[in-house]
């Protein structure tokens, strides 16, 4: 079983890069699905299909090549399969506040329904092994991060609070019910919500085993878009999701020699130096500017070939977590992989929120947390193949090591 996470910020080509990894998979062989978490679902659109015939199938897996399938989840199916008494009461009580029924019932739809539909199929198709690859086109990098974040929420929830918040409905509600017009739910909003919770026990496990999960960040040679990447490496790095290579998509090929395209092209050199700095020793998988947009299976098979070169998709391209971040007694620690560094002074130096180690001719660029960038002091040292550097809040100002 393997599992990839296409991740990045919206427009970088995303769903292109995934559903090209999809076709370079079936290709081998493998039964491969296509997950969008894209609220703004395209699957279909790159696969060039009429969108009824996704509409007809209402949020099913729909076979869109040979051993290859795509799933676009249907929001309103999946409310009334998994989330009927919580929608239900939900749309009750908005109802009180005085608001039409049918904008209730939209506005019951909370932000995270639509992530945890997706952890449920992820979950049922790891169990029941119905496919050997299960590929995710991502949202833009905060929702990402919203739908990773959400299996340790809940975990949390259901430890801390759950329990508190039925006993005290069991015992407030046959009183509310005479002298209080907002209603309390029911035992049936509980059972459901402690169903969907057992469904989903164990994904997060899934999702943090290097053995299984990679995470690919797809990226362009542009400034902006290089530094949302950057601050989603770490995000998922915190999240203890294994990150195995960066997609520089959309790159001027060296034919391109025009007038017009040569401060672009500069532009995009000095760019990738800069992704260097940023993600080694993450590979990153150069993938040149297509002539005409990819539309349709025989476009993403040509694209799948750019973008691995020879590779095979589903292999670890970088092992072990090249970044770790820990929470210390007085202060953080962080560990970075750097196995090809020579030893010799280590200079570090802090930018806003960015940690700049150099390491004789290494440069790297390191994104903090705010919370991690507020420590006033840093040292570092070599625990071979990691450079382990410690933030704390003494005042002795940069460190060596």
């Amino acid at each position: 079983m393997r599992i990839l996470f296409f991740a990045g910020k919206g427009g970088v080509g995303k769903t292109s890069v995934a559903a090209a990894t999809g076709m370079a998979c079936a290709r081998q062989g493998k039964r491969t699905i296509i997950l969008s978490l894209d609220v703004a679902h395209s699957l279909s659109d790159v696969f060039d299909l009429e969108k009824g015939l996704l509409d007809f199938n209402r949020g099913e897996p729909v076979r869109v090549h040979d051993r290859l399938w795509i799933q676009e989840l249907d929001i309103q199916r999946e409310i009334e399969e998994n989330w009927g008494d919580i929608h239900s009461y939900l749309s009750t009580l908005l109802r009180t506040s005085g608001l039409d029924e049918i904008l209730a019932e939209e506005l019951a739809v909370l932000p995270g329904m639509e992530e945890v539909n997706l952890l449920l199929y992820i979950n049922r198709y790891v169990r029941k092994e119905t496919y050997d690859v299960i590929i995710l086109d991502c949202a833009p990098t905060g929702e990402s991060l919203r739908f990773i974040s959400i299996p340790t929420t809940l975990e949390w929830y259901i430890k801390k609070i759950f329990k508190v918040e039925r006993t005290i409905a069991r015992y407030v509600r046959p009183v509310a019910r005479r002298v209080y017009d907002v209603p309390i739910p029911g035992e049936e909003y509980f059972d459901t919500i402690e169903r969907l919770f057992e469904r989903l026990r164990g994904v997060d496990r899934i999702l943090t085993d290097p053995g299984i999960t990679s995470v690919r960040l797809v990226t362009n040679p542009e400034k902006i878009v290089l530094k949302e990447t950057q601050r989603a490496f770490m995000y998922f790095c915190l999240f203890g999701m294994h990150i195995d290579a960066v997609i520089m998509n959309r790159v001027l090929p060296e034919a391109v020699r025009d007038d017009y395209f040569r401060d672009w092209r500069k532009n995009q050199k000095r760019y990738m130096e800069t992704a260097e700095a940023y993600f080694s020793p993450v590979p990153i998988l150069t993938v040149n500017l297509f002539r005409e947009e990819i539309l349709g299976p025989e476009d993403l098979a040509l694209l799948g070939e750019e973008i691995y070169a020879g590779r095979d998709p589903l292999d670890h391209f970088q092992e072990g977590a090249p970044l770790e971040l820990s929470k210390e007694a007085g202060g953080y620690r962080i560990r970075i992989k750097i196995p090809f560094a020579a030893k010799g002074d280590i200079r570090l130096n802090r930018i806003s929120d960015e940690l700049v180690i150099r390491l004789g001719g290494y440069k790297k660029h390191v994104m903090l947390p705010r919370s991690v960038a507020a420590a006033r002091s840093a040292r570092a040292r070599f625990e071979e193949p990691y450079l382990v550097i410690d933030l704390g809040d003494a005042e002795d100002g940069k460190g060596k090591g």
